[in-house]
């Protein structure tokens, strides 16, 4: 198990609604009809990325403690997240993704909007989503907690995965 880094970006002032979104491979995923819809300009699009980018930068020093990205060249890649609203976090995570040459990438979420997890199998090689609730109003609202994991608990969490990961042969790891 390893971490992809990705960062939404908010519109300012609304930062729940998403203009796009940044991995930690350089990644850029850009809404560009909803940024010219806002009337953003590009100083200003380009002032958030810079911002998300340095935070994405600190938070995978964390999480990573010096620890290199788990090699998938090559392997099936299955990647999980909460759940997805309009895709631009999973796109940019899919596309940092693909540029380490996996075989596959299978995306698993458990809820989402049923237009946005059928866009998203045009990126990835399949797409399971368990629950497309019509009307989505957002992820949260089908979770009973939706209370963020702490940067510690992350850390934590991939800690133990790589230490207790160590003893089994790299066909074993995911």
């Amino acid at each position: 198990m390893d971490v992809f880094l990705v960062h939404k970006l908010g519109v300012p002032g609304y930062e729940d609604l998403a203009m796009g979104a940044i991995g930690s491979s350089g990644v850029r995923v850009l809404n560009h009809e909803a940024i010219h819809r806002l009337g953003l300009s590009g100083g200003i699009v380009e002032a958030i990325v810079q911002e998300r980018q340095v935070e994405l930068m600190r938070r995978e020093a964390a999480y990573r403690q010096g620890r290199p990205c788990l090699a998938v060249d090559g392997r099936n890649v299955l990647l999980v997240d909460d759940g997805v609203e309009t895709g631009s976090c999973l796109r940019a995570a899919i596309r940092g993704l693909r540029q380490r040459r996996p075989n596959r990438i299978t995306v698993a979420v458990p809820v989402g909007p049923g237009d946005t997890c059928r866009q998203l199998g045009a990126e990835a090689d399949d797409v399971i989503c368990a629950m497309t609730p019509e009307p989505f109003c957002s992820i949260g609202a089908w979770y009973a907690d939706f209370m963020q994991v702490s940067d510690l608990e992350i850390e934590r969490l991939i800690g133990n995965t790589l230490e207790s990961s160590s003893h089994f042969s790299p066909v074993s790891q995911l």
